[in-house]
């Protein structure tokens, strides 16, 4: 099977509530909106799903509890881009996890919560960069280079 990642769905526990976030609070513009799910494209290859819970454990044979051990991030092209996301997330309804700060791989992150507690990272990595291509490259930032 091919190293390749095309969607990524969450159950949520309100859909309505959580189209507006994603659609009103955070401005992003889905890709299929249906009754039962809402798509919207993340990337080159990528989306994102929301689908009820419910309706989420009854399509996998298990149930599904939301906000379960994961994160999902957004690498942004600067700090004050990072500040941004957070207080329009927070505008929207999420819970903010950690406010913005220098971080240990030599960026700048935050954490919010959306409203069923998925969590999200948004970042400045200067490490991180993506080719036309869709490659990811990933390299190691000393603190001083992310002061520059």
């Amino acid at each position: 099977m091919d190293q390749q990642l095309n969607l990524v769905t969450l159950g949520v526990g309100d859909l309505t509530a959580s189209r507006r976030f994603y659609t009103e609070g955070l401005g992003w513009t889905p890709l299929l909106d249906l009754d039962e799910i809402v798509f919207y494209q993340v990337g080159w290859g990528l989306a994102l799903g929301l689908f009820l819970l419910a309706d989420l454990g009854a399509d996998t044979g298990q149930a599904a509890v939301a906000g379960t051990p994961f994160t999902l991030a957004r690498n942004l092209d600067s700090p004050a881009e990072v500040d941004v996301a957070v207080e329009r997330a927070r505008a929207a309804g999420a819970t903010v996890l950690k406010e913005p700060r220098r971080a240990a791989f030599g960026g700048y992150h935050a954490y919010f919560a959306d409203p069923d507690g998925h969590r999200w990272e948004v970042c400045h990595n200067p490490g991180w960069s993506v080719a036309d291509d869709g490659t990811v490259t990933l390299t190691a930032v000393e603190e001083a280079d992310a002061e520059a």
